[in-house]
């Protein structure tokens, strides 16, 4: 009893961190819509990894922390880079381009769905009928609120494109449980942004026309690079990763649906776009998953269940 007090505490904090994040990336959507006019997506997302690593890079350097280097996790923090960073946000916002910002949130609603697969199969961790009823209401909310729209040009292709989306970002999110406790999130977050500039780089400069064509000096453009680069990859991601260390991949992928939910509400505020009854409903069914999450989720690795029934026949004969 004691010990599984002593987690409650710990999955609150990482369920608050999730959802803050979540919830600045839903805001990223009408970030991104006021600025890709004029900033293509490619070039968008590398001006949103420069600064990111500029600010995170910083801030490791304030804090003065000490970078303990090891083989395993520095592949492992490479290919974060590659699979969550570079593929899965560029075909995000491609796949959103291409289709619509509705399709783009339903479809990101099967991360939380890839995520239980993957930690399944790469954690070995224990699936709980908690997890799978809380993700079911989840995605449920998720499509009353953004409905489903299948028209509009290219659907084809961005629906493959934002199924690619999402499929990678829940990979990234479980590698990141692999990454040994030496790196802080600051530091695989750093680490990451500066994978995904070193990946973009040579696209975005055999481009210079497209670069000299962005309007710099507009406060829009400025703004949505501190927003996209400072806060929603440096800030959210640091936010987001911390969260998923400690809650674990199966648990966390539920808070990413706060993401279409945030969106949807900032586009109905912002942009003036039509919200359904649906929404109302929706995001009642994602308060009960996340309730259903937190009281009867607690997915543990078959380690981490080891040591924590060591620690309780420990505790017992002392």
């Amino acid at each position: 009893m004691k010990s599984s007090r002593g987690t409650q505490p710990r999955k609150l904090v990482g369920a608050l961190l999730l959802s803050v994040a979540a919830s600045v990336w839903g805001g990223m959507f009408v970030v991104v819509k006021a600025v890709v006019d004029v900033v293509p997506p490619i070039q968008l997302v590398w001006f949103r990894y420069l600064v990111a690593v500029v600010v995170l890079g910083a801030f490791t350097l304030i804090k003065r922390m000490k970078w303990d280097w090891n083989k395993r996790d520095v592949v492992l923090i490479v290919l974060i880079g590659v699979i969550g960073n570079t593929v899965s946000i560029v075909t995000q916002e491609t796949g959103t381009w291409l289709s619509s910002a509705q399709m783009g949130s339903v479809i990101t609603a099967a991360t939380p769905t890839f995520m239980l697969i993957f930690a399944w199969w790469i954690l070995h961790e224990r699936i709980t009928l908690g997890n799978g009823v809380s993700i079911a209401l989840a995605t449920l909310g998720v499509l009353l609120i953004v409905g489903i729209h299948l028209a509009g040009r290219n659907m084809a292709w961005g629906s493959v494109s934002l199924v690619v989306a999402a499929i990678t970002w829940a990979l990234m999110s479980v590698l990141i449980k692999l990454v040994s406790p030496r790196f802080n999130a600051y530091q695989i977050a750093t680490l990451a942004a500066l994978v995904a500039v070193v990946c973009l780089t040579p696209y975005v400069v055999s481009r210079p026309d497209v670069l000299a064509a962005i309007p710099y000096s507009e406060p829009r453009i400025w703004g949505a690079f501190l927003y996209l680069g400072a806060i929603s990859t440096s800030v959210a991601f640091v936010m987001w990763t911390r969260g998923v260390q400690m809650l674990g991949p199966a648990d966390s992928g539920l808070y990413f649906l706060f993401q279409p939910v945030v969106g949807t509400l900032l586009g109905w505020l912002v942009l003036g776009e039509a919200v359904s009854w649906g929404f109302a409903l929706g995001t009642a069914l994602i308060a009960v998953s996340i309730w259903v999450s937190l009281r009867f989720g607690g997915v543990h690795s078959a380690e981490e269940e080891r040591n924590a029934l060591s620690g309780a026949k420990g505790a017992s004969l002392s």
